[in-house]
């Protein structure tokens, strides 16, 4: 009898650790990190930058959209550097949301997108763009440069 019981417990605790083995040994595809869309995302302190991309239909001249989220308490001056170009500048305020370049979106502040000229970036290639502000640590990020063709970007194009 004691081995029935002992037999029938292994089993059990066999069929638990098999049924639910998969999800304790397996990689998990969901915990990665990643952009859900055509830009990319970089992180500077207390400033979240998300979507970022250049809309270029010459290759030449580009905008720059993206969203930014200042999540500290004070306003930030972000500084924006790309193809050894002077820095141009966007201002942050404090606790916001601000998109650039794109249509009116609820409830965040809409801006002109980031004009930059001279990118010598083809539709289809990456720019590297420098973001920093104040005191902390910049970050190099590959920017995607991509055309008007598709119908949410064709009116993106500088």
């Amino acid at each position: 009898m004691k081995a029935r019981i002992a037999a029938s417990a292994a089993l059990a605790m066999g069929l638990a650790l098999g049924a639910s083995g998969c999800s304790m040994l397996t990689y998990q595809a969901t915990t990665e990190r990643y952009d859900p869309s055509d830009g990319v995302s970089a992180n500077l302190g207390d400033l979240d930058l998300r979507n970022v991309l250049v809309i270029s239909d010459d290759g030449d001249d580009g905008n720059l959209i993206m969203t930014a989220v200042n999540s500290g308490d004070d306003d930030i001056e972000l500084s924006v550097e790309y193809g050894g170009r002077e820095a141009q500048t966007v201002d942050i305020e404090a606790g916001t949301t601000v998109a650039f370049g794109v249509d009116d979106v609820e409830g965040i502040d809409v801006l002109e997108p980031v004009l930059l000229e001279g990118i010598d970036a083809a539709p289809g290639s990456l720019l590297p763009v420098y973001f920093q502000y104040g005191d902390v640590e910049g970050v190099e990020v590959q920017v995607p440069v991509l055309d008007s063709r598709l119908p949410e970007y064709s009116d993106l194009a500088p």
